[in-house]
């Protein structure tokens, strides 16, 4: 891997190349990041962990017809998966009212949507990841109409097959973020599927099993996701 060609470097992955040209590496960090990076923190082990999650979930996916990136996992803290042209986009998808959601429209947090919400952000750390509509979207070239038509699909589908594999850990799926990726002509999920990027809600209590913990100081981090491991591991 140290012989292998960084590629870029991310506040909790980096990607190097691989040894075939369509593969890269991907090395998550042990680094914990808020407020678009203002807020950092190494956590030793949480890279190992988000690591693990996301290969659990993504071969869920996978065994369920989903199109990814991942190839395999090479050890507990890298995944070798397929290169990509990535989307500049976050695709946001909410369940329930939290978040950015709760303090942009003043509802109550905590409420069942009637469908889901799916939002567009233009990943830019310089511009701070702005919000994005479709025509935006598709006056900048970023994706056409087929291809969002197509993206806000899979959301779903990712959606509908996700709630039930957490809720029978334990767990509400109250938001998270996507991305996606061109490969040989097709459209794949791509990048990861951890607490990193998802809001997981403990049935019980409604105390957040994700970075909200980090956000807000409510916990250990690490304690909370290796929590998060063990459940979907047991289910």
């Amino acid at each position: 891997m140290i012989e292998n060609k960084l590629l870029y470097t991310g506040k909790a992955k980096n990607v190097y190349q691989a040894e075939n040209n369509d593969e890269v590496l991907i090395v998550y960090k042990d680094q914990a990041t808020a407020l678009n990076g203002k807020k950092k923190e190494i956590l030793p082990g949480k890279g190992t962990l988000d690591c693990q999650i996301s290969q659990l979930v993504f071969n869920y996916l996978i065994k369920n017809g989903i199109k990814t990136h991942l190839v395999k996992n090479l050890s507990d803290h890298e995944q070798l998966v397929k290169k990509t042209q990535v989307f500049p986009l976050e695709v946001v998808l909410r369940n329930i009212t939290s978040g950015s959601l709760v303090k942009k429209f003043q509802v109550e947090a905590g409420q069942r949507l009637v469908e889901p919400i799916i939002e567009f952000y233009y990943k830019s750390d310089a511009l701070d990841d702005p919000f994005i509509n479709e025509s935006q979207i598709q006056a900048l070239k970023i994706a056409n109409e087929k291809e969002l038509a197509y993206i806000k699909k899979m959301t779903l589908e990712v959606n509908e097959l996700l709630k039930p594999f957490f809720d029978q850990a334990g767990f509400d799926l109250v938001d998270f973020k996507l991305e996606y990726g061109r490969f040989n002509d097709e459209i794949i999920l791509v990048d990861e599927f951890s607490p990193d990027n998802c809001r997981l809600w403990d049935k019980k209590d409604h105390h957040s099993m994700d970075k909200d913990v980090f956000r807000k100081h409510e916990g250990d981090l690490v304690k909370t996701y290796q929590a998060v491991l063990k459940r979907l591991q047991d289910k």
